[in-house]
Order: structure tokens, then C-alpha cells, then sequence
């Protein structure tokens, strides 16, 4: 029995995901810049088909002004170089004008035949300081434009932010039927209640366990005034080895050259660096033991050089498998696992763990997929 009522509670497989290091985020020891790991294409591609080639069903692919890649761009130019995995692109709301934003959502969903899947963010833009409660107005604007463009035959919108009258639907039909899965993470009130109206996977960062549940009680209570489920995720980075002491031994070596004042300068640049969810890892890494534990096998450490996600499961292979069942017994069907240096680490938990889990892909298990190409003006519908 979940903690929470969850969509796919008869699921008993999960969503395995990997990361592609997209903004500037990649490194062998942590804050060490490493040219050879730099956010290339070529780096960066080169993740996600070692992810493809290890069983990963889906990669996240982030968004951030930091040194690095445009995330909408990056997903397309992967496109043709991959087969299977699904490709969750992060889109900061308001970004792109919300129509043409549909449209390029339904392109990339043709290109990939329907391996598209969306996180919806919604921090700062580069330069620009707005109030929590403008930023998600905005991308609850957004998210129900997207919407509209993707179930209806016109576009009619009047909010706070936008106001569309009329708009043909035709450019931005999807391949997936209802369009991509949207995941979404974040803390406030007014997080939980987009995510809770309208988003069907609810990502969290790693804490202590009592935490994740009282959160995922806390947008469930959301989601139960719309009448709705949602499923959960988990975003944490993976040091597994043959033994705990082997990997709690590459955690010690991962920070062994780490400046902590140019850590905090890591942090700090990052638009998500003032948020709620930044605030409760820093809380954890207060929480935490002298060697950085705050509860057995989740380790802090990353997160002295890193905003957002910032702490890792440490273990042996069977200890990690013996978490992820654990957090998949509370009602988590998607995961997004990451480690340092990202393809290493894919390789790592890829041959030691992925094997001995049964993978799901969401959209599929959602039946958004269709089994033939849809009848859209990008796939097989009339040409008007």
C-alpha cells in the first residue's frame, strides 16, 4: 500500500532515468572544472546514448542559463541519434511564447515518435527577479494554453498574463495522444497547486524519508480537490559500487578537492539557488552527520557544490536496490538517477543495478503512445 493514493498504483515496474548534463554540470572531482567535461554536444549527446545502450527508458534534460545548451535544441539534434530512450526536456515557462511554444513541443513529439515528456520549471529568467506568485501564474497560464493546443480544435485564453483568441490548433497537434506526460517539481503553496491541478508526475529531491511522505501528502491533499491522482518521482544521484565501503570511499574522493567558498559560488549562480526546495537540501545538509549521512546511505555532499538536487544514494549494489524498493513501496514510479562523472557513473549503475530492476516507460503505460502514426498535420492527417 502507497503512502499516498497514486495513478499507476498497480504498476510494478518504474520509470529508470539518467541525466545529460546540460548546464555545465559535469565533473570528476566536484567543483573542479574539467575541459574534457565540458557541455558539449558531443559530451552531452554522448550521455544519452550510453544511457540509451545501458536501459535507461527516459533522461532528463535540464534548463539553466549557465554554460551550456538551449534544452529544446539539444532535444531535437537527439532525435535521429536515438531509437528508444524518452527525452524529459525542461521547459521554463514564459520562456517561449506559449503557442509557438506548443508548436515546438508537437514538432519534437513527431520527431521522436512520441519519446517526449516535459518538466515543467518555473524560476527566474536571466535578468530578471519576479514574485513566486507571477511565476507560477504564468506557468499555470502556460500549462493550460499547452493544454488547450493539444486537445482542441482552437485556442481561447484570456488570463493574467496572455489572451488568445481563435487560434488554429493545427501546428501544434502532438504525436502522443493528449500530449507528453508533464513532471514538475516544487515546494511552495502555490507549486503544489499547479502541479496538482493539472501535472501527472510530481518530482521530489532527496531528504529524509518522513519528508518525502509528508510531501507527497501534501500535493496529494492538492490533487484530491480536482479530483485526480498523480504519480511520484525522485531525483537523486547514484554512488554504487561492489561494497558500501568502496562507495562511501568515491564520495570522500568526489569531494577531496572541493573548495567550499567556490562551492557556494556554484550554488549561488543557479536561478533556482533562493527557492523553497534549495532551502530544504541545504536543511538536510545541516541534518546530516559528520561524514555528510543524514540518514543511513543518503549522503549531503553533493550538495556543497550544487543548487537543486544535492545529495546521493551511497551504497553497495544491493543497498542501493534495497532503497529504491524501499522509496518505490511509498508510491514512486519515476526515478532520475545521476552521478559524477555522468557517463561513468551511467555505465556504473547501468551494469551493477538497472539489470535487477524491472523499467516502465510512463507514456506508454499512460497509452499515450499510439501504436501507428497519429492523424495530424504532422503525421498522417489530411493536408489542408
Amino acid at each position: 500500500m502507497t503512502v499516498v493514493p497514486v495513478t499507476s498504483a498497480d504498476l510494478d515496474a518504474a520509470e529508470v532515468s539518467w541525466f545529460s548534463a546540460l548546464c555545465s554540470d559535469d565533473y570528476q572531482f566536484l567543483g573542479m572544472p574539467d575541459g574534457a567535461l565540458r557541455s558539449s554536444w558531443e559530451h552531452c549527446s554522448g550521455i544519452v546514448k550510453e544511457a540509451e545502450a545501458q536501459g535507461f527508458r527516459n533522461i532528463l534534460c535540464p534548463s539553466s542559463y549557465q554554460v551550456g545548451q538551449d534544452t529544446l535544441s539539444f532535444v531535437a539534434g537527439c532525435a535521429p541519434i536515438t531509437d528508444r530512450i524518452n527525452m524529459l526536456a525542461a521547459i521554463r515557462c514564459g520562456e517561449m511564447q506559449p503557442i509557438m511554444l506548443a508548436r515546438t513541443v508537437a514538432t519534437l513529439d513527431h520527431m521522436l515518435k512520441g519519446r517526449l515528456t516535459l518538466n515543467v520549471i518555473s524560476s527566474d529568467f536571466p535578468g530578471e527577479v519576479a514574485e513566486s506568485a507571477f511565476r507560477y501564474q504564468r506557468s499555470r497560464e502556460v500549462v493550460e494554453i499547452l493544454k488547450q493546443a493539444w486537445t482542441q480544435d482552437e485556442i481561447n485564453f484570456s488570463g493574467e498574463v496572455y489572451d488568445f483568441k481563435g487560434v488554429s490548433t493545427d501546428p501544434a497537434k502532438p504525436y502522443q495522444m493528449g500530449g507528453p506526460l508533464l513532471y514538475f517539481g516544487g515546494y511552495s503553496p502555490a507549486a503544489l497547486e499547479l502541479c496538482g491541478q493539472h501535472c501527472d508526475v510530481y518530482l521530489m529531491w532527496p531528504e529524509p524519508q518522513e519528508d518525502i511522505i509528508q510531501r507527497m501528502k501534501s500535493v496529494n491533499e492538492v490533487a484530491e480537490k480536482y479530483g485526480r491522482t498523480l504519480d511520484y518521482g525522485l531525483r537523486v544521484h547514484m554512488i554504487v559500487r561492489d561494497t558500501e565501503a568502496e562507495a562511501r570511499e568515491y564520495a570522500d574522493y568526489l569531494v577531496s578537492k572541493l573548495d567550499d567558498e567556490y562551492g557556494k559560488l556554484i550554488r549561488d549562480r543557479a536561478h533556482d539557488s533562493i527557492s523553497l526546495g534549495v532551502s530544504h537540501q541545504a536543511r538536510a545538509r545541516e541534518l546530516a552527520d559528520t561524514f555528510g549521512y543524514v540518514e543511513p546511505h543518503l549522503w549531503t555532499g553533493i550538495g556543497r557544490a550544487r543548487s537543486g538536487c544535492g545529495a546521493a544514494l551511497v551504497g553497495s549494489t544491493d543497498q542501493v536496490l534495497s532503497k529504491i524498493e524501499d522509496y518505490r513501496k511509498l508510491g514512486i514510479r519515476s526515478f532520475i538517477f545521476s552521478g559524477y562523472p555522468h557517463m561513468d557513473e551511467c555505465k556504473s549503475f547501468g551494469q551493477r543495478v538497472l539489470p535487477q530492476l524491472k523499467t516502465c516507460s510512463l507514456p506508454h503505460v499512460y497509452g499515450r503512445v499510439p501504436s501507428e502514426t497519429p492523424q495530424t498535420p504532422l503525421g498522417a492527417g489530411d493536408r489542408r
